[in-house]
């Protein structure tokens, strides 16, 4: 009786998700981004999210939830329902970084998401308030070696990618710089156009507008050569600092669990989004390439491999639990 039980509960279980997965979605979705409106990963939630809004037929929400290195976003989808009604907007912190550098931390990137695809890469860009002395990449180098510990710079929060291209880039030169950690992408930004900080390595979409308005100035893209993003700046190879070559990626997650179907459906949409003429040439437009993965395990594999990297970053920094 008991197996006859078990059986029927399996099948009933099976009829339901895919009727779950056959309806899918039958009201609006809720996309939660771990930054404050205004920066990098809004800026791509927003591009994307619309158009695959329009392809799933229902709206796609965003909920910023900014704060502690997106950390209190990312642990809302972790313990939300695994129905797709509720994803992520999320990076290699999820895979490691977040448990070393903050104790309120109880996800598990391999174990308390479901990766659906990447979305968009692109090179930070560092850029300097207009008043900084330095003019080049080797004025920075050259100012923090005889000012050990003295130049700044900000980032959109401890663990996330703009702390860890500050601190590549740091271990790169042998320098020592002060981070100065912000609660996202469009405060940090503020803080070295007002000189605050002197310097950043933001997100193009952050960067660029300030830098039209005269107050910011690039000095380099992070990846190694000239990026054809930004073919006015230097790549960080150019620029004389060799071995370092940063580039950063956000991607579509869910809970746990998240039915096959449901995710396949993510995936498509996705796909069909970031092929869209117009959406690439709006993310081109803010800094940011269309990057779709080419399959939902390729995506899985791919943000483990980028988890163990940003990890072992955060353990070389030495930073302390927040």
């Amino acid at each position: 009786m008991k197996k006859i039980r078990s059986t029927l509960g399996l099948a009933l279980l099976a009829l339901c998700t895919g009727a779950l997965a056959q309806g899918y979605p039958a009201k609006p979705i809720t996309l939660v981004v771990g930054f404050p409106p205004g920066g990098g990963a809004d800026t791509v939630a927003r591009l994307v999210s619309d158009k695959m809004g329009r392809i799933l037929g229902q709206p796609i929400i965003i909920d910023n939830r900014a704060g502690a290195g997106t950390t209190i976003g990312s642990d809302l989808v972790a313990k939300a329902p695994a129905d797709g009604y509720t994803l992520l907007l999320g990076s290699a912190n999820l895979y490691g970084s977040d448990q070393l550098l903050y104790k309120s931390v109880k996800y598990d990137g391999a174990r308390s998401f479901t990766p659906i695809s990447r979305w968009s890469s692109a090179p930070l860009l560092l850029a300097v308030n207009k008043d900084f002395d330095a003019q080049s990449v080797n004025d920075v180098i050259r100012l923090a070696r005889q000012n050990p510990g003295k130049l700044t710079y900000a980032s959109s929060g401890s663990g996330v990618i703009t702390h860890m291209a500050g601190l590549s880039f740091t271990q790169a030169t042998g320098i020592d710089m002060l981070h100065v950690p912000f609660k996202g992408g469009a405060p940090a930004i503020q803080a070295v156009a007002a000189g605050d900080v002197q310097m950043t390595f933001g997100t193009p979409p952050s960067i660029l507008p300030l830098v039209q308005a005269g107050k910011l100035r690039i000095l380099a893209a992070t990846t190694a050569q000239r990026s054809a993003l930004f073919p006015n700046s230097p790549g960080m190879a150019d620029a004389g600092v060799k071995g370092y070559d940063f580039t950063f990626w956000f991607g579509l997650f869910g809970p746990a669990g998240l039915p096959a179907d449901v995710s396949k459906k993510l995936f498509d949409a996705s796909v069909e989004a970031l092929k869209d003429p117009e959406v690439k040439a709006r993310l081109e437009k803010s800094g940011n390439e269309a990057a779709p993965s080419a399959s939902i395990e390729a995506f899985r594999e791919w943000a483990l491999a980028e988890g163990r990297i940003s990890k072992g970053l955060t353990q070389q920094s030495g930073a302390s639990l927040q």
